[in-house]
This record gives structure tokens, sequence and C-alpha cells, in this order.
């Protein structure tokens, strides 16, 4: 349990120290530079900050590491690029070897990636590479296992021939037919194996790289890549602002392709549905998510249409307004109501929740339903 004194130690370094502070306590050689680090951030205006050079913020940055966990690095990180405008010391290749990478820097470097110096881009790149991994490695089992058992569930066939049967899933469905007398299971049920194709279902990304959009886009293209490795799933990855840009060829390298997005700019919708509609082949097999605040910058009007005309030949449409985790999503509202009466689920969802939304609507499940049970859905 926390002693009195150490909770005037917090309250103390809260308060910074003035002389109306009112702990009367007095800090450590180590917990005056914790308040030294602290102070340079969010009391800048009376200490004149981190300062501009670069050597002053890196030792900044190795401080705040040295004195808290990375998940509190991570928010100061965050408070000094809005205070302190640090933005542009992202340029500085020893810099960036110093920052405790997360997605919201990696979106801060897309943001400035046509602009990072050739001496910096390959440093850029290993902070990128880092975030990206470690995001693969926590995302891509549930993903494939989510993906993969739903397909498997809808490709069963019911009416096997002996050779197609799949015996053991075939006497778990009849265990309760056994017949003791006989020793034996009467298999009324008889599960096959479904027919092999290249690919069972097509799954479209679609997301918008306006700058509101950042970490959506990370963790899109980090799903978009685990899609793009599971065979029985033809995956493409389209961004767009004012323009479109097909950027499926880079799903095997995740880095690239978020190297490949230039977030920032403005919002032509109707012009990514006019585009992704081109590409749809089997609209009954294709899910098509739509990753956008819904502020349509392009035609209103035909951005409605397009998405009507989609529905109508069969593609399961679904918008996401944010896929990630910061909370509630600013976005368009009678868009979304739009959207909603139409009956394309408008939501906005966490990339935890991600894989089984992608299980539920490729096994034809009631997306509305499931965003309703895991209270996501936008409320008409």
């Amino acid at each position: 349990m926390e002693t009195n004194e150490e909770t005037l130690k917090r309250w103390r370094l809260i308060l910074g120290g003035d002389q109306n502070d009112g702990t009367g306590i007095a800090l450590s050689d180590f917990d005056l530079q914790m308040d030294h680090a602290l102070t340079a951030l969010y009391d800048s205006n009376r200490s004149g900050g981190l300062g501009s050079s670069s050597p002053n913020v890196n030792r900044w940055l190795g401080d705040i590491r040295q004195f808290f966990p990375s998940s509190v690095v991570k928010v100061m990180q965050q408070d000094a690029l809005k205070r302190l405008n640090l933005t542009s010391m992202l340029l500085e290749k020893e810099m960036l070897e110093n920052v405790e990478p997360d997605v919201h820097l990696v979106a801060t470097l897309m943001t400035l990636s046509k602009v990072i110096p050739n001496k910096t881009k390959d440093t850029a790149r290993q902070v990128v590479k880092k975030v990206v991994d470690e995001l693969i490695k926590k995302l891509r089992n549930p993903t494939q296992q989510a993906i993969i058992g739903s397909l498997n569930r809808s490709t069963r066939n019911r009416r096997p021939r002996h050779h197609e049967i799949n015996w053991h899933t075939t006497i778990l469905k009849n265990l309760k037919h056994y017949q003791p007398e006989y020793k034996t299971i009467i298999p009324e049920v008889r599960i096959g194996y479904g027919k092999k194709r290249s690919a069972l279902k097509d799954v479209i990304l679609c997301l918008d790289q306006s700058g509101s959009m950042g970490t959506s886009v990370i963790y899109s293209g980090i799903f978009g890549s685990v899609m793009a490795s599971i065979p029985a799933i033809q995956t493409k990855m389209v961004v767009f602002d004012t323009s479109v840009v097909d950027l499926t060829e880079e799903l095997t390298d995740p880095v690239e392709l978020l190297f490949g997005v230039q977030l920032g700019g403005g919002t032509d919708i109707n012009q990514a549905l006019t585009y992704c509609q081109q590409l749809v082949k089997r609209p009954n097999d294709t899910v098509m998510v739509l990753i956008t605040d819904l502020y349509e910058g392009g035609n209103e009007e035909d951005m409605r249409k397009r998405a009507a005309e989609l529905v109508a030949s069969g593609v399961q449409l679904i918008v996401l307004l944010a896929l990630n985790n910061e909370g509630a999503p600013s976005y368009d509202h009678e868009n979304a109501k739009w959207f909603g009466n139409l009956g394309i689920p408008v939501f906005a969802c966490s990339p935890d929740q991600f894989p089984e939304l992608m299980a539920t609507a490729l096994s034809k499940q009631d997306v509305s339903a499931w965003a309703s049970k895991e209270d996501l859905i936008v409320k008409k």
C-alpha cells in the first residue's frame, strides 16, 4: 500500500513544485530529474521547453524512457508533438533513434514521408517496421483463425460422397445417435469436405487516407497484409483522398504499403467507390469494407448512388468510421444515417474486434446484429 509520503511525492510531481504546492516534500536527485523531464513538457512556457536543438530533445527522450514505463512514454511523446511542435524534429535521424515507436508515431511519419531526408529514411523505415512487426505478431493468429474457421464452416458439404466424408466431424456431430446395443453410431448427418477453390471470397478494403484516419489506415494495412496471406480469400486494398491509389501489389510488404500512403488532403468517397466497383467480379462473394468518416468532399449524391448500386448487385458493404482504439470518432451523421437506412452496417471498430467482424461478414451472418451485440452499431 502506498504511504502518505509517496502520495505527497506524487502530488508534488503533479503540481510542479511552486511555492504554493503545499506538499512540503523534498525530492531525491532521481525524483528531481523526473520532475525536470515533466516540467520541460508540461510547464514549457515557464521553463523554455525542450529547446530547439536535437541534442536537447534526444536527451529528454532518453530521460523519459528511464523514468517512466513504455505506455507513459508514448503518451508523453504524443503530447510533445502537439504541445511543443516537435514534428519537424522527426526528420532528424538522431531523434528517430531515440523515440518509442507506436501507431501514432507511424501515422506522423506517414504524413511526413514525402519530406523525410534520404539520410533519415532508413531509420524511419526501421521505426515503422518495429511497430508493424509487433502488430502483426499480435493480430495475425486471431485474424487467420477467425477467417479460416468461418470459411470452413460455410463450405462444409452436407451431402458428401463416401470418399468426401469428414469422419472426425461426422462422428462428433452424431454422438447423440449412439446405439448401445450395437455399440455404434448412426450417422444421420454426414459432413464432408467442401470443394477446394483458389479463393472462396473476395475482400476489398477501401481506405480514406485523410489526416484524421491515420491510425485506422495503419491497422487496415496490417489486416490487409494478413488477409492477403490467406489463400481462401482474395484481398485488394485501395486508398483514396481526392485521387485513388491501388496498393494491392504492396500487401506482401506492409512497411512499403504504409509508406505508399500519403495522409492528408481532401476526400472523394464517390470516386473511390466508383473504382472499387470495377474490381468486383463476384458480387455475391464479395465483402467491401469502406473505412472513412463519411465527410464527402466530392459528389455526395453520386456517392450514395454508387453505394446503393453496390448493395443491389449483391456486394456486402460495411462502413467503418474508424479502426483503432481511440474511442468515439467524429463522422458525418447524415451520411451515416443514410447508409444505415440502406441496410449498410455503420460503426467504429477496435483492432481486437476486427477479426470477428470479418469472420461474421465472410460467413454471411448478420453484421448489424453482431455489431449491435458488441455495442458498436451507430444509432439512427
